[in-house]
Parts: C-alpha cells; structure tokens; sequence
C-alpha cells in the first residue's frame, strides 16, 4: 500500500489520483504521522459497500435465526403472496 503525507496530497493530488486510478492500490494518508485517511478509487469504494450492504443483510438474517424469528416456506409465501401477484 502506499502512504503519502496530506502536504504531498495536497500539492500532486492530480499525479497521485493518476496513479491510484492506474494501480487501484489504495493511498493511506497521513497527518502528523500518524494515519488519517484512505484514498481509494470510486469504483472499489462503490464495490466496498455493496459487499458491506451484503454482509449487513447476512447478519441480520443469522440474528433472526437465533432468535427464532423466523418463518416456514408456507408462511412466507402467505406474507409475500401479497408482492408476488
């Protein structure tokens, strides 16, 4: 991974987003060093929170399991028969 100062960021943010857009390596800055941001490509950025969304989704599902809140087949398709027609 790469690391850049902010003051380096700020003065070849062009030459630094050229090559992050080129490696897709993601860019840790820093501040005082110590770490302070993660510049990464938008396309990887999107792809992170779709994989977040999922995983959110997952848990929320193994949480419902443990907690007995689920349903048969039967019931859910009575539930969804609604949004089903």
């Amino acid at each position: 991974m790469k690391i850049e100062l902010v003051t380096t960021l700020k003065r070849q943010a062009t030459k630094i987003l050229a090559e992050l857009h080129e490696s897709k390596e993601p860019v840790l800055i820093t501040e005082h060093g110590q770490p302070s941001a993660y510049l990464v490509d938008v396309d990887d950025y999107e792809l992170m929170q779709s994989r977040m969304r999922l995983l959110e989704g997952i848990a929320r599902g193994e949480s419902a399991i443990l907690e007995n809140r689920t349903y048969s087949q039967s019931e859910a398709k009575e539930k969804m028969g609604k949004w089903l027609k």
